[in-house]
């Protein structure tokens, strides 16, 4: 590897690391809201209500499960390159916790103020999203397992991203009712994040794809 492809490689890992920080604070600010999590946060919160663990450490659980499937799925077709997505989840995780923590103090006083706590989730997990695509040199568990199920059968991608995240809320929601008794993270906030946060990631996709061509080739 030349110097200049060894060079343009960090600087696409370097925008990954900050899109995981946009994207953590993004899924802090959701917590905050109390409206319901991203649909691809709503298993590791619920989980994470039940089991007493940190949001950040289901998270990591989440996507070494999500990695574990990848594998079982598509066997020997599964790229070894693919398990930098364990250290990436380990990274997301623990920022997950470190963002919650820096926002400890935040309590929205009324239904408004939670409104505007969830935009601005939905806003930094879309720019996040964009710096991840961006950046294009490892996906996060969650976009690995839906690039996994269209490997093995013939499902569009948009398909089966829609499909993933909505059986993600199902079990959410069927594990908050069967153990906390009650809906708990999914909420009309999950619904805006679900119809949103791709929006939001298109249209900063566009001046990211100049900055990719000036800075990143």
């Amino acid at each position: 590897m030349t110097g200049t492809k060894l060079g343009g490689l960090i600087k696409r890992y370097v925008l990954l690391c900050v899109g995981l920080v946009i994207m953590s604070f993004g899924v802090a600010f959701s917590i905050k809201a109390g409206l319901g999590t991203s649909p691809i946060s709503s298993l590791p919160y619920v989980t994470g209500q039940i089991s007493g663990l940190s949001v950040g450490t289901t998270t990591i659980l989440l996507h070494v499960t999500l990695i574990v499937l990848q594998i079982l799925l598509l066997r020997r077709r599964y790229e070894p390159i693919q398990l930098i997505q364990l250290p990436v989840a380990l990274v997301f995780g623990g920022l997950t916790d470190f963002s919650v923590w820096v926002l400890s103090g935040v309590a929205p006083g009324s239904y408004l103020t939670q409104w505007v706590l969830c935009i601005v989730g939905i806003l930094l997990v879309g720019v996040g999203v964009s710096f991840e695509v961006t950046a294009n040199v490892v996906t996060l568990a969650g976009e690995g397992m839906v690039l996994a199920v269209c490997k093995v059968f013939p499902v569009p991608f948009a398909r089966a991203k829609v499909g993933f995240d909505v059986t993600l809320v199902v079990l959410s929601c069927i594990l908050s009712f069967l153990f906390l008794h009650g809906l708990v993270g999914v909420r009309e906030g999950t619904v805006a994040a679900a119809l949103l946060v791709g929006v939001v990631a298109r249209q900063v996709n566009r001046p990211m794809a100049v900055f990719a061509e000036k800075y990143l080739t």
